[in-house]
């Protein structure tokens, strides 16, 4: 809870009351959770809405605070990085309280798993594709709730019926409109009022919405232009030291030698921390503190995984995949249908790991004292790193104070706690805080990666082509039983099978397995989606395969699988619509189609390629057909579909952490490559309007694009792409 953004200025959370947030939350918000036993509550109390002693500031509940000067306060539940999430919750509750998009300023929720629990994963973070969809309802009732309030108030005022008011951009009007108050003149009084149940407070009709739905700027985008915007790496405090770190090459490697003599031998050097697996540097500053490091010439115990290599890790896949896993689906009798098929097809797909690569490498700025620790950091996933810096410091939790920042890109990357764990570590032997930074190459050699999946299918067709079997066998590694463990239940991991357990189409005889395989030196986490961004590559070339097979136009052939999924039907023929399915193009072009269920929406796109001679390829345009429910930001939501197609096209083409000797190969962006910008195709977004609950966005260009280019890098050379990046080798003419 590090600042406040308003509009286009930064406010420092000082200016505000601690004890109003932590005391002023009166709004009861119960709901059951999706796939969760438990119920979370968004609530400390329903009694009374709580009064800031000092400040009399209006706060009906965990996400709104009003002062008397009449300013408006959005506690923000979840973390900006780059999604438009300031913008979009801003919105809804915008919408229900009836101010002006631009009177809103947004502070971050502190760690409260009670308060701000993200309803679609059950804990408070930020993933999932879900901020929308989360608080969907939750933030538009708070916003009910209070501008319920705000009436009552002004209607005892006035001595007039509260149904004879009305609210309009922050001021309460009576009947005739000739008296007004503003919510700071109501402010005070509306605090004193009883909180009326959520429920019992009428929403808006979604036909009268006047902001929701339309075309709404960026409020974060002047601080970030102008270089206003505080992320966790511009973090500065009186007396703060700077830390670079190296951590064992090797997963499960120590130190073996450092020589601080001459580290501590350099300008500005203070000390030298040795963490049994890692080496930091603390100096007065980045310079001093990596030549620091650099002198320290440290040598290194590789432990028990200096073996590891990917062709061991692929050969463990290969062989646990022959095994029967888990079951996800059995419906029919797959074996019998196979046996009766007049065709069957056979494949074996794998994609590699993966690393986030943000541009805002890891770092965390702590201060640790005998009673308390101050952290300074981005973070997704704040009460799991109040908890796990709890645990190591031996304090309380409520001395843990997270301070939270803009994320220059999560992915999922800042879900992980690791980097603030050594951070703390490092902190431990440093008078004063502290600022731990590290270095890109530390940053993607030390990465939680995207598991590798190697994925086992075959598929009966009948004589007209029609799939009358289908069997999917998934093998990988389980982030689900490591981060979540309730939720790995039976050996199924629910994130691993997304969109291969339950496919779109029209199968009647189906059966998908998954097989936890864990590979030895590799850790493993969520990257901008784990199980869609394999299993629709999987699931959408193997349903082109089938396509050709049976000798049928691709769109021709899922609109015959799609018949009782109108939304799915409806995002496939407005896609191969606007790209023009069809239509001439010239030799080695290609047009690839994809068609998605992920992240509550329903998406697909069509990549148009050309795959020169030597085998490169190059994606000219991309065509996204989404129905994501009632959608909040248009504007947003165009954004994401760009930037989440690039993300996903990156690696579809580029993307892989390979392992040799137990230590990652790559290092940098010269061998992790990120697309380039003479590269980028254009990329069109066409939205479904729709009334269907919100669904996520983010994620979702991510997991469809690799199928639609692949698809269309077989339309232009007939070679099928069965493994990811491309393998521009074997798309070479030889001639």
């Amino acid at each position: 809870m590090d600042d406040i953004v308003v509009k286009d200025r930064i406010v420092d959370e000082a200016a505000t009351s601690r004890r109003a947030f932590l005391q002023g939350a009166g709004l009861l918000l119960g709901f059951a959770l999706t796939g969760a036993s438990t119920e979370f509550v968004f609530a400390a109390s329903t009694s009374q809405v709580v009064e800031d002693e000092v400040s009399g500031t209006f706060a009906p509940n965990g996400f709104i605070r009003i002062n008397p000067t009449g300013a408006v306060t959005l506690v923000i539940p979840m973390i900006e990085m780059g999604q438009g999430v300031y913008t979009s919750l801003s919105m809804l509750l915008a919408e229900e309280l009836e101010v002006k998009l631009e009177h809103i300023q947004v502070q971050h929720a502190p760690p409260n798993h009670a308060l701000y629990a993200n309803s679609i994963i059950g804990i408070q973070n930020t993933g999932g594709s879900a901020s929308v969809r989360a608080f969907w309802t939750p933030l538009r009732q708070a916003g009910a709730v209070g501008r319920s309030l705000l009436i009552a108030a002004a209607a005892k005022h006035w001595n007039v019926d509260p149904a004879s008011c009305r609210a309009k951009d922050g001021v309460v009007f009576d009947s005739s409109g000739s008296k007004h108050l503003s919510y700071g003149d109501l402010a005070k009084a509306a605090a004193k009022l009883p909180v009326p149940p959520a429920e019992n407070v009428k929403l808006k009709d979604p036909k009268d919405f006047s902001l929701i739905g339309t075309r709404a700027k960026r409020i974060d985008s002047a601080i970030k232009v102008d270089g206003r915007a505080l992320y966790g790496i511009d973090k500065r405090l009186p007396g703060m030291k700077v830390a670079a770190v190296a951590i064992s090459p090797v997963l499960g490697g120590k130190v073996k030698t450092v020589d601080e003599k001459a580290a501590l031998a350099v300008r500005g050097v203070r000390k030298v921390v040795n963490i049994d697996e890692a080496v930091a540097v603390v100096a007065d500053h980045m310079g001093a503190a990596k030549k620091g490091l650099e002198a320290a010439n440290i040598t290194w115990d590789d432990g028990p995984n200096y073996k590891v290599s990917n062709a061991d890790i692929i050969k463990q896949l290969e062989e646990e995949s022959k095994k029967p896993g888990a079951v996800a689906r059995n419906v029919g009798d797959v074996r019998k249908a196979l046996a009766e098929a007049a065709q069957r097809v056979d494949a074996i797909y794998q994609v590699p790991f993966l690393a986030h690569a943000a541009m805002e490498p890891m770092n965390c700025t702590v201060h640790l004292q005998k009673d308390r620790c101050d952290i300074w950091v981005g973070t997704q996933a704040p009460t799991i790193t109040q908890s796990q810096v709890a645990e190591l410091t031996g304090l309380p939790k409520d001395a843990v104070n997270i301070h939270n920042h803009l994320i220059g890109g999560g992915f999922g990357r800042r879900l992980e706690a690791d980097g603030t764990i050594l951070s703390v570590r490092v902190a431990m032997h440093v008078d004063g805080p502290v600022k731990v930074i590290w270095s890109r190459e530390e940053d993607i050699q030390h990465d939680m990666y995207r598991p590798y999946y190697l994925d086992r299918l075959s598929a009966g067709l009948d004589e007209a082509g029609k799939p009358v079997a289908w069997t999917h066998r998934i093998a990988g590694a389980s982030v689900m039983a490591r981060y979540y463990p309730p939720y790995f239940k039976d050996g199924l991991d629910p994130d691993a099978i997304e969109a291969a357990a339950e496919p779109p189409y029209a199968l009647p005889n189906i059966y998908v397995d998954f097989i936890r395989v864990e590979p030895p030196g590799v850790r493993t986490s969520w990257w901008r989606g784990v199980g869609p961004t394999h299993n629709v590559f999987v699931v959408e070339s193997f349903i082109d395969e089938l396509a050709h097979a049976a000798k049928q136009d691709a769109v021709a052939y899922r609109t015959e699988l799609l018949g009782h999924n109108p939304r799915a039907l409806a995002v496939l023929s407005l896609a191969a619509e606007k790209a023009g399915w069809g239509s001439p193009l010239p030799a080695r072009h290609g047009r690839g189609i994809s068609v998605q269920f992920a992240y509550g929406s329903y998406t697909s796109q069509v990549a148009e390629v050309a795959v020169a001679p030597d085998g490169s390829v190059k994606v000219n345009r991309i065509v996204c057909a989404i129905d994501c429910g009632m959608y909040v930001n248009p504007d947003t939501i165009e954004a994401q579909i760009q930037g989440g197609t690039l993300f996903g096209l990156t690696a579809a083409l580029y993307g892989s952490i390979t392992f040799k000797n137990g230590r990652v190969e790559q290092s940098n962006f010269d061998t992790y490559l990120p697309m380039r910008i003479d590269e980028v195709p254009v990329i069109e977004t066409h939205l479904i309007k729709s009334a269907e609950a919100p669904g996520g966005v983010g994620e979702a260009p991510t997991a469809i694009v690799s199928a639609a280019v692949t698809n269309a890098i077989f339309a232009a050379t007939g070679k099928r792409v069965r493994s990811l990046p491309v393998d521009t080798n074997s798309l070479k003419t030889f001639s």
